[in-house]
């Protein structure tokens, strides 16, 4: 797939803005604080109807506007669509084909995409919330329906520990608190099982991807880590037993706390090369090669899942790699996917796929100039 063009309205720094693409590597070039981030962030909008930046969605809409839009022309092989997500204070409307969507879930998945940016670094080492967000999304793409249960999960679990505050201070009847329970236990097991699938498949994925980078020194596994169940349970009778043991044994203490104290909202998955947790003792370098080997897994992950390759938007990540992490990267994206790409500058970047892209200037909110040549970029001499 690809997105064939974008436009922006009021988004951010953009007042407007419309765009064609090439089907393989467009490169947006500027300085920062111009608006490439922006723009990428725009698309990962489109196709996901949330900000990888902000939770405050406010934020995404032009100082004095009452409302960002963003639409998007896109490929498939089945043939080509429209998408477009507005913005307002009173939320957001996505439409495919110019229809409006009920839910978020039947719009998200019509363009997929993978975002690699210097933060995804911290998927690696930084909290289990951003782990869990990293699942919750990527899953989100490739299986509407696991949307769909998180939401309802969510719903639930702001209920019960709403009741579990209220017990807490004024006690009362604790059968409303059983109901809860059992509708989070089925809605639970259900997004775990999905969440053990997909990393299954990122691991047969991402596991042959690092060990190319680290020229076969390295094995990479992929841990889903919960503290109800070991990995082996995977059974829905057999995982609804140990949630429903564990809810019984903690639920006094729940109530005194006023929270609910596991389940998937709290669970984590772990990363570990040659047996160690490279989270916690990798290296800086191991953990550049897992957060890429993701990235990478995902693009191929997606694929099997969906029968397209999706879109990857690289947020100035060239400039965070080695020349051999780079170019692995750089093989990747010349071989499958179309990709749009932000950097400062193309000095010193001499791989074919950057010779051969489309290449904007961005500057202050617009681009001031669209299709310059590698070559005349770099100030190489071109053939007579």
């Amino acid at each position: 797939m690809r997105l064939d063009s974008v436009r922006l309205s009021h988004y951010r720094n953009y007042e407007s803005l419309e765009l064609s693409f090439s089907e393989k590597t467009n490169v947006l070039i500027g300085e920062n604080a111009q608006g490439k981030t922006n723009l990428l962030e725009a698309i990962y909008v489109l196709a996901l109807a949330k900000s990888h930046r902000t939770t405050h969605d406010k934020e995404l809409i032009q100082w004095d506007a009452e409302a960002a839009r963003v639409e998007g022309r896109v490929h498939k092989r089945r043939g080509d669509h429209s998408q477009e997500i507005t913005i307002s204070s009173r939320g957001k409307k996505a439409k495919l084909n110019h229809l409006e969507q009920r839910r978020l879930s039947d719009y998200v998945g019509a363009l997929n995409i993978v975002l690699f940016a210097p933060e995804d670094l911290h998927i690696v080492k930084g909290s289990p919330q951003i782990r869990r967000r990293f699942l919750d999304m990527e899953i989100g793409q490739v299986s509407p329906v696991y949307l769909h249960e998180l939401s309802q999960y969510l719903k639930v679990l702001k209920q019960r520990n709403a009741l579990l505050k209220q017990l807490s201070m004024k006690g009362g009847d604790e059968t409303f608190l059983d109901v809860l329970t059992e509708q989070m236990i089925t809605l639970a097991v259900k997004i775990v099982q999905r969440r053990h699938h997909f990393i299954a498949q990122l691991e047969k994925w991402a596991r042959p991807i690092h060990e190319g980078i680290s020229r076969g020194q390295e094995k990479l596994v992929l841990i889903y880590r919960s503290d109800t169940f070991s990995n082996d349970l995977l059974d829905v009778e057999g995982m609804t037993a140990s949630y429903t043991q564990k809810f019984g044994k903690i639920k006094e203490n729940e109530i005194r706390r006023g929270v609910t104290l596991f389940g998937p909202h709290r669970d984590d998955f772990e990363m570990e090369v040659n047996g160690r947790n490279v989270q916690t003792y990798g290296s800086q370098g191991q953990q550049r090669t897992a957060a890429l080997s993701l990235k990478l897994a995902e693009i191929e992950l997606i694929h099997e899942e969906v029968g397209e390759y999706p879109l990857l938007l690289l947020d100035d990540v060239l400039s965070e790699l080695d020349d051999h992490r780079q170019t692995h990267l750089l093989d990747t994206m010349q071989q499958k996917v179309q990709t749009i790409l932000t950097t400062t500058s193309v000095d010193g970047i001499a791989h074919e796929t950057i010779k051969q892209a489309k290449l904007f200037h961005v500057k202050q909110g617009a681009v001031i100039l669209e299709e310059t040549s590698y070559k005349e970029i770099v100030g190489e001499k071109t053939d007579e």
